[in-house]
């Protein structure tokens, strides 16, 4: 063999080896579940189409096995054994379709719960790259002490409000001017000399044909003062 044929063979096996090592690279690392939901919807539209022309071929061969029913027997039953057979392939794709869309949904399915997990773990580092600086020690302590200067605020608030001076009781003052109000009241009954006493007895009272004579005689005066009026 020449050199120039064993450089050639040399090129073409060292070329194939790593040809199958990246082969055996990507095979073993697999496709993304992106690729693989995109490949399985693919596949879910070819047989999509497929079912719409087999369909069309069994109308169309319905309609030859119609056509041929009583003028061409031979045509119209090999017409119909055409329709059986898309018939069959129909119902294979339809179940090769239902497998396929649940293997699809059930990938779906996988990668949603794979990355809620990858977030929900994301999120469980944050927190606790975030708790790491806390020391709970020295949150307690530091409750304490926002709550002893909280109290200390009010005190100093209290102190403050407080008024200078004497304080009285306002209920005794109240109750001591009651009294001089009810001594005032007494001297001046004493200076006016007292209330008139009321009577024991009842008055008489005037019957009623004394209390009709003297509204009579009341009337009578006035039409006289009325004649002489009228005289004068």
């Amino acid at each position: 063999m020449s050199k120039i044929a064993k450089l050639f063979k040399g090129s073409s096996s060292s070329s194939s080896s790593s040809s199958s090592r990246s082969k055996h690279h990507r095979s073993r690392g697999g496709p993304s579940p992106q690729e693989a939901i995109h490949k399985l919807r693919e596949t879910e539209e070819m047989l999509t189409k497929k079912q719409d022309y087999l369909e069309k071929r069994i109308e169309q061969e319905l309609m030859i096995a119609k056509k041929n029913g009583t003028k061409n027997k031979r045509a119209a039953l090999q017409a119909l054994k055409r329709k059986k057979r898309l018939e069959q392939q129909l119902t294979q794709i339809d179940g090769t379709l239902s497998t396929i869309e649940f293997q699809r949904e059930a990938l779906e399915n996988s990668h949603t719960n794979t990355e809620v997990l990858k977030n929900m773990g994301f999120a469980a580092k944050a927190m606790k790259q975030v708790h790491e600086n806390m020391d709970v020690d020295k949150i307690d302590d530091l409750m304490q002490d926002i709550t002893e200067q909280q109290d200390v605020a009010q005190e100093i608030s209290e102190a403050i409000s407080r008024p200078f001076g004497e304080t009285f009781d306002e209920d005794e003052l109240l109750a001591e001017l009651a009294e001089l109000e009810q001594e005032e009241l007494e001297e001046s009954m004493k200076s006016m000399g007292g209330l008139p006493s009321v009577p024991s007895s009842k008055l008489p009272t005037a019957r009623p044909s004394q209390r009709a004579t003297t509204k009579k005689r009341v009337e009578d005066d006035d039409d006289m003062r009325m004649l002489a009026s009228w005289a004068t």
